[in-house]
Order: C-alpha cells, then sequence, then structure tokens
C-alpha cells in the first residue's frame, strides 16, 4: 500500500481528543493490534495547525507510541507520521479517505516543564 510521509517539523500539533483504543470490530469489541509487532493500536485526535490552517486528524499510534499525559490541549511531537489513501465498498456504497499513523506521539508539556 502506498504511503506519503508527512513533514510535521513546522507545525503546531496539541491533543484535541486523548488516547482510546482502536476497535477492530464493533461488534465483538475487539481490539486493533499492529500486524508487526503485536501492540495494541490506540486512535488520537490532534489539531494540526500549519500556515494558519487547523485540521482535526485522527492518527492510529501503537500504544508503546505514546508516551508523556496526553490530556486535552497538550502540545505533543509526532515521529514517523505516514498518510495512507484507502477505499472500500459497503453496500454497493464506494467510501475513500486519508488515514494517519505516526510511530510516536509525545508530550511536550514535560519536556517544557523540565
Amino acid at each position: 500500500m502506498r504511503q506519503i510521509p508527512v513533514d510535521t517539523s513546522t507545525a503546531m500539533v496539541m491533543v484535541a481528543q486523548p488516547p482510546a483504543p482502536k476497535v477492530a470490530n464493533r461488534q465483538t469489541g475487539e481490539i486493533a493490534t499492529d500486524r508487526e509487532t503485536g501492540a495494541t493500536l490506540m486512535t488520537i485526535d490532534v489539531m494540526f495547525v500549519l500556515d494558519g490552517n487547523a485540521e482535526i486528524l485522527n492518527l492510529t499510534v501503537p500504544q508503546t507510541g505514546v508516551s508523556g499525559e496526553l490530556a486535552m490541549g497538550t502540545p505533543v511531537a509526532l515521529t514517523g507520521v505516514v498518510a495512507r489513501p484507502w477505499e472500500n465498498e459497503f453496500n454497493g456504497q464506494k467510501r475513500h479517505g486519508i488515514s494517519f499513523r505516526a510511530v510516536a506521539v509525545t508530550s511536550l508539556s514535560a519536556a517544557q516543564a523540565a
């Protein structure tokens, strides 16, 4: 699958919704895991501000990559962000979009306090 690297070095990023386990199957409640490492996957919404434009991105991150206190409004650093275009068909309806995945989301509030 095609992955597009995302440069986050000049953006301001903060937590919009704290991390929560990613659900793989809503009917069974099964939690998603990384296919390569087996780590539990988390979702976290971040506000991504670049050149005066703000977007809310829903990131998927392995639980091992979530560090620090990530409460709403916490400034964070993103590591290894990639965008992946996707498309599927369900009940004859085609859907498409872009999913975002990061290797790590790290709180900057602990670093600023030190």
